[in-house]
């Protein structure tokens, strides 16, 4: 993929993180939502180090685990899905992807069996 601007412009933010949990990629909403605890100078700093102590363990067992996590949270009077997932290459996890997307507060469901 030679064009990365759908990935700075995405509306949702996105964190890429290596095989030891070392932040590697943040893209603009990244870097805003965490502004406060560093922005982009996170990168190269483990993503572990950037969560409290009582969710070290959840995050750490994505890495041990390679199963997707996802959960809802509302802050500020905002909902956002977090969706964390692992990624590959030749079958050998190279990492996990965090993408926190923004959801309206009515989110429709749809049934598509």
């Amino acid at each position: 993929m030679k064009n990365k601007t759908w990935f700075e412009n995405f509306p949702g933010a996105i964190t890429v993180t290596d095989e030891n949990a070392i932040i590697i990629a943040m893209n603009a909403k990244s870097a805003e939502t965490f502004k406060g605890s560093g922005g982009r100078d996170l990168i190269g700093q483990s993503v572990v180090d950037c969560h409290p102590p009582k969710t070290q363990a959840k995050v750490r067992e994505l890495y041990s685990d390679c199963e997707p996590n996802a959960y809802t949270i509302e802050k500020n009077g905002k909902k956002k899905l977090i969706y964390q997932a692992p990624y590959f290459e030749d079958g050998e996890l190279k990492g996990v992807v965090e993408l926190s997307l923004p959801l309206p507060n009515e989110v429709p469901h749809y049934k598509r069996d």
